[in-house]
This record gives C-alpha cells, sequence and structure tokens, in this order.
C-alpha cells in the first residue's frame, strides 16, 4: 500500500508537472528566429507566477530609474497578444552582468539583473529597472536584452532597447540594427523622477522562419 501510494504521487507530479510546462513548452513549436544563445534562459522563472508589470533587481539602489512600457502585438501589428513571455536582463550601473556567485545555468552569464513578464489580455507589458550602464572598454551603447516565448513559436530574441540619447549609438550601428519585433531605439522622457520609455513589440516582424 505504501508502494502504491508513493507511485502515485510521483505519477501526479509528473503529470502536474508535465501540463504546466506544455502550457509554456511543447514539443510541438514552430521553430523560428535562427540561433538564439541563451534563449533558454526564458523557461528559467521557476514557479514564479508571472505578471504584466514586474520590478528588476536593484530597482531602488540606482539612478537613473527607468520604467519600460508598451504593448505586444500580433504581426499585423495591431492586433494586442496574450499570454506573452518576456524575458529581460541587462548590466549595472558599471556595465556588469552582476552576480552573487550561487546562480546556476544562465543565470551565471546574465546575472541577477532580470526578470520575466506575462502580458495581458490586451498585450500590455511594464517593467521597472534602471539605466544599465555600458561595457567597460567597449563601443557598444548601453542595452536591454529582450526574449520572447509567444504560444505555438520557439522562443527567439528581439532587438535589444538602446537609447536614442546614447553617444555609443552611432549612425553606423542605428543602420546595421536588423529590427526584430521592431525598432529597440527607445527615447528616455524624465517625469516623476524616473525616466519613462515606451516601446510596441511586433511578433515575428524581421524574424527568420516565422511564416
Amino acid at each position: 500500500m505504501k508502494n502504491y501510494k508513493l507511485i502515485m504521487g510521483w505519477l501526479m507530479i509528473f503529470i502536474f508537472s508535465s501540463c504546466t510546462g506544455q502550457s509554456l513548452r511543447s514539443n510541438n513549436d514552430k521553430i523560428v528566429g535562427g540561433p538564439c544563445e541563451g534563449c533558454e534562459a526564458i523557461f528559467e522563472f521557476g514557479d514564479e507566477k508571472l505578471n504584466a508589470i514586474d520590478t528588476l533587481p536593484l530597482f531602488l539602489e540606482n539612478e537613473p530609474k527607468l520604467k519600460v512600457t508598451g504593448k505586444v502585438l500580433q504581426k499585423d501589428g495591431k492586433t494586442p497578444a496574450a499570454d506573452v513571455v518576456l524575458y529581460i536582463y541587462h548590466t549595472n550601473r558599471e556595465g556588469i552582468y552582476e552576480t552573487k556567485g550561487d546562480e546556476v545555468a544562465w543565470a551565471k552569464r546574465h546575472g541577477f539583473i532580470r526578470g520575466w513578464l506575462r502580458t495581458d489580455s490586451e498585450g500590455n507589458y511594464t517593467f521597472y529597472t534602471f539605466r544599465p550602464g555600458a561595457y567597460p572598454s567597449s563601443n557598444e551603447p548601453e542595452h536591454i536584452h529582450l526574449t520572447v516565448k509567444e504560444p505555438g513559436k520557439s522562443a527567439y530574441y528581439l532587438d535589444e532597447f538602446v537609447f536614442e540619447d546614447d553617444l555609443l549609438l552611432s549612425d553606423e550601428k542605428r543602420k546595421n540594427l536588423p529590427n526584430r519585433g521592431g525598432s529597440g531605439i527607445v527615447t528616455p522622457v524624465k517625469a516623476h523622477g524616473l525616466l519613462t520609455v515606451h516601446r510596441d513589440l511586433i511578433l515575428g516582424l524581421n524574424i527568420p522562419d516565422y511564416e
């Protein structure tokens, strides 16, 4: 009897885990977007309940504070896309992907300044963070990495958030941006003690093998 209960218990755990896992990742997902190193990190939120609004670590401790908001839209650029998972991460103010030393998996490279969101029924998303620093000894502009996972498609990356007023964002770099999901160039507007930027994301736009 004890063995029976133990087996049934493990079976229920397996079934529940499989169902919840398939809600985000499925073997039937269409592979899109081309190679994507680190896209697996979008699945590393564990048992955290994802919302359309989130705050990344060290928001309170850093300046300038940053609010990033917008909508995720279907490829027609009009229809809101619900239940799309976004994964964002970036450097600290010194341009380092900061770690605490106990990280596992992709957090070893991405650091702990990262977060996940799930769009609401209207496709809305908002996250609060701070403006990242540029890489030390590099001419790469300040940026925030972005990966998306929509139902029925594999995870893929979109253009990083970069800032219109960043002196490192040269004309040449602007011309070479692939505009995956639309332009990632955002214009910070200061109000109520923080910078606010708006960016709508268009699923599938300039994404290889999407359709």
